[in-house]
């Protein structure tokens, strides 16, 4: 039976599973938001709709046959679109509203791992009362990270002693219009991501990925939802051991243990400590970046794991080419706190070189492609050594220029890696 997959979501995540069943032996349409120009050139349909409208996804769904959809961004999750798929009969790859809860609900994924003994938890406190709240940031001996119970795409987040001081943190917590917020301690290390698929109980891990979340060189300014990661050759990044990476496997593992019924891909975010790691948080999808940089390397057809998950069989084994990736993002000038819009795209599937393309926020003109308010479109370097790689990502984007764009040139660059390398080493010391 020929196999209609409908992807769900318009980011750079999305094209780059997008570009993962190009070649497969399947119809892949497409809807979002958004229109992004670099899935609608790959899929044989694309419609713009609100996707966090679980009836419209549905509808579109059933005018074009689908048999399997993939659901990419959070949100949707969140507004019950696989539960709305699954009940017409069609197999979405994304956990149902209940169990992407494990993302969407800080408060709920910290008693949940709270509740089933999972690894690598930090110690935390929930509050629906913002006075509490201070009181307890007054009281708790040591610093504490405040993150906002919902969906922030990534910008929420706030850490006392390295964002922000202890009275700028009482008054994020006192000025915000969150209804709970999570205070739990700070975490010191370097993070890194794990990515698993996940169905049938099986869980197949994908190599670690390092992430950048702050907005300027040298790991400095405002959150972003990422400025680009990288990934090396082997499972582990640089700074990490093989022992750490199977650490995370195994808290990813149980996690999915007590979920019982989940499906889709498990993101498990670590801080790699001096005891270890620990959970910073988890998601229910992909990452964007990590899957600029999971999915080009993946050599098994990502449409096997698909139709695998929907059939109840085992998934198949995961190989991975033994290559490093860097992935950087261009971002409009301004971003996040004071993006400007309408910046023309300069670079292109052809003027990239060697680096791969992925568009995330862009506006498609008759004269062109622009900038919007949002992150703009990434380049991805695959070689056989992180420095190679970077090199790759770097001569793409100085093809794109620097008018009405922000990128990070220091991302995947020696220095900052090592930097990674003795700031664990000194931890492990201590």
């Amino acid at each position: 039976m020929s196999e209609t997959v409908l992807l769900i979501g318009g980011g750079g995540r999305e094209h780059a599973i997008a570009r993962a069943l190009e070649n497969s032996e399947a119809d892949l349409y497409a809807c979002a938001g958004n229109r992004n120009p670099g899935i609608a050139r790959i899929a044989d349909g694309f419609e713009t709709l609100e996707t966090t409208n679980p009836k419209a996804v549905l509808e579109f769904a059933e005018e074009v046959n689908a048999t399997i959809a993939v659901v990419g961004p959070e949100a949707p999750l969140q507004a019950g679109v696989a539960d709305e798929l699954e009940s017409a009969g069609i197999y979405a790859f994304g956990p149902k509203e209940a169990e992407a809860r494990i993302e969407t609900d800080k408060a709920f994924q910290r008693r949940f791992m709270a509740e089933h003994d999972i690894p690598g938890c930090p110690d935390f406190e929930t509050f629906d009362d913002m006075d509490a709240a201070c009181e307890f940031v007054d009281e708790y001996d040591g610093d504490l990270a405040i993150k906002p119970a919902g969906l922030t795409g990534g910008k929420g987040v706030k850490v006392i002693g390295d964002q922000v001081t202890a009275e700028e943190g009482k008054a994020y917590i006192r000025d915000s219009d969150y209804d709970r917020i999570v205070l739990e301690e700070r975490l010191i290390g370097e993070e890194f991501t794990v990515q698993a698929f996940v169905a049938n109980g099986d869980v197949r891990t994908a190599p670690a990925v390092q992430d950048h979340k702050r907005a300027y060189e040298g790991d400095e300014g405002p959150n972003t939802g990422g400025m680009g990661s990288y990934s090396d050759a082997t499972t582990a990044l640089p700074f990490m051991t093989d022992a750490d990476y199977d650490d995370a496997v195994s808290i990813i593992e149980a996690t999915v243990d007590a979920l019982e019924d989940y499906r889709g891909i498990l993101y498990g975010q670590f801080m790699l400590t001096s005891e270890g790691p620990k959970v910073i948080e988890f998601n229910a999808r992909f990452g964007d970046p990590e899957a600029m940089n999971t999915l080009p390397v993946l050599e098994t057809d990502f449409l096997e794991v698909l139709t695998a998950a929907r059939d109840g069989d085992s998934l198949p084994a995961l190989e991975f080419a033994p290559q490093a990736t860097v992935c950087k993002y261009a971002v409009p000038e301004g971003y996040p706190t004071e993006p400007e819009a309408g910046a023309k795209v300069q670079v292109d599937e052809e003027s990239a070189g060697d680096a791969l393309l992925y568009y995330a926020s862009v506006d498609e003109r008759d004269d062109g492609i622009y900038t919007t308010t949002s992150r703009s479109f990434a380049v991805v370097g695959r070689a056989d050594s992180i420095t190679d790689a970077e090199e790759i990502a770097e001569d793409a984007l100085e093809v794109a220029g620097e008018e009405g764009l922000h990128m990070r040139h220091d991302i995947g660059k020696p220095e900052l890696v090592q930097q990674r390398i003795d700031h664990v080493e000194a931890l492990r010391s201590e």
